[in-house]
């Protein structure tokens, strides 16, 4: 996995957003055990107790559960990963409504331009979410 930080957002949280967004991509599929803290903060170059911090809060939220003596791993529960779609497809269309208002555009115009948005014929969507 690698990981790329910004100042300003703390590393627990956007430790949190990646593992998501690999959740919601399938590069983390369902039922799939995690590295463990020590492995994950070391290819994120980040303290264990932060990475710690992270994974606490994603099985609060029960996007991962630990198994005792197996490891931690992420949800199979169909709800949960639905919801987590729903949740960043909301955050990113937000983002998106954000950045073009600030552009000038208008609703109407957004929408205008996002329904006749095409990806281009080489380009792969899953790539940004890496």
């Amino acid at each position: 996995m690698a990981w790329e930080f910004k100042n300003g957002i703390p590393i627990y949280l956007q430790i949190m957003e990646g593992i998501k967004t690999r959740i919601a991509g399938g590069l983390l599929p369902p039922g799939s055990k995690l590295p463990s803290v020590r492995d994950l903060a070391a290819q994120a170059g980040v303290n264990p107790n932060t990475m710690q911090r992270a994974m606490t809060q994603l099985e609060q939220e029960g996007l991962l559960y630990t198994q005792r003596t197996s490891g931690r791993f992420v949800t199979e529960d169909e709800a949960k990963m639905k919801e987590l779609r729903s949740s960043l497809s909301e955050k990113y269309v937000e983002e998106l409504f954000t950045q073009l208002s600030r552009l000038g555009m208008s609703r109407e115009e957004i929408i205008s331009e996002v329904s006749r948005w095409r990806p281009q014929e080489d380009e792969n969507v899953n790539k940004s979410s890496e």
